[in-house]
């Protein structure tokens, strides 16, 4: 039999779990936009890639110029990413990628091989990675001492589908319509209840409408063709470019059909874009919650969603 006293603690200490259960549920996947800029060379919005944390790993997808800056401005250690998702081979969403790899290796100490998933072409690319810095790989573990493992990489060309589950976190690559960039993907992590959709590049796709329904937290690309008009751009590359994206208008229906909790642009052309080149034109078709994405935002998917924008880059 129980004494009063337990009795009372018990209670105490259930009223205690059940206030703080939420808390414990809470952040069930981070997305931090480490950059959310295009091939232009600016500061304030570096090239595009995206950090997921959820049930204890790290994962990033795409790794455009300064992501490994933009890792360390978030206090993430390259060590501790244990696999890089590659929504196609454009330069500017791969680019970062040998600072990052091996930047990191040697100044975080990284000594396990990293796992790189991505469209075919992805193992080729990684191959002859390894081949051109084959000198400074060498000197760098003769001499440096750094770890021969650390700097291994274990590339993987995927098609789309389920890629990658690990303690309840689950990625799923699907195709969209980047053409005449084929295979290109977006990505959805689930973990817990909640689920994430990064649009990787692409026009209008239904198929991302498919895989995006009812999506926690979509993240879109844009771009904004006032933009180029403006910025001098030559119309007939204009219009080339702006052929292979979204618009607001046309994500504004994406949004609309999927119904995410949150939708956030990155990946936004151009980078001169104001709100009123994006916002405005995308409330014609979705009148829903919606963020124009900044490098270093953090965004917490839980029972609420919290957008944290950064106090200076």
């Amino acid at each position: 039999m129980l004494s009063n006293a337990f009795r009372k603690t018990l209670c105490i200490a259930t009223v205690l779990l059940t206030c703080l259960w939420p808390a414990a549920q809470g952040q069930d996947i981070r997305v931090t936009l480490l950059g959310t800029g295009t091939p232009a060379p600016v500061m304030n919005r570096f090239g595009p890639s995206i950090l997921v944390e959820a049930g204890g790993q790290k994962l990033l997808f795409d790794v455009g110029r300064g992501a490994l800056q933009r890792l360390t401005q978030a206090n993430v250690k390259w060590r501790d990413v244990q696999g890089v998702f590659l929504t196609h081979l454009h330069s500017d969403h791969v680019v970062g990628f040998p600072d990052l790899w091996l930047t990191g290796w040697i100044t975080t100490g990284r000594d396990a091989p990293l796992r790189v998933w991505g469209p075919s072409g992805t193992k080729k690319m990684m191959s002859h990675l390894e081949q051109a810095y084959e000198f400074d790989i060498g000197i760098r573990v003769s001499d440096d001492r750094a770890s021969a493992d650390g700097v291994g990489l274990l590339a993987e060309d995927i098609a789309a589908g389920f890629v990658y589950e690990k303690d309840g976190v689950k990625v799923t690559a699907f195709d969209v319509d980047h053409a005449p960039v084929k295979p290109a993907f977006g990505y959805r992590i689930d973990h817990a209840g909640r689920s994430v959709v990064l649009s990787g590049d692409t026009r209008f796709s239904e198929n991302l409408i498919r895989h995006a329904e009812g999506v926690d937290l979509l993240v879109h690309e844009v771009v904004a063709p006032e933009t180029y008009r403006r910025d001098g751009i030559a119309p007939e590359r204009a219009k080339s470019i702006i052929a292979h994206h979204t618009t607001p208008e046309q994500a504004g229906e994406v949004f609309a059909r999927t119904k995410p909790r949150l939708a956030v642009y990155s990946h936004i052309a151009r980078p001169t874009a104001t709100e009123q080149d994006l916002i405005v034109p995308t409330r014609k078709n979705y009148a829903g919650p919606l963020e124009i994405g900044e490098d270093l935002m953090v965004i917490e998917v839980s029972d609420k969603i919290t957008v944290r924008r950064p106090g200076g880059l």
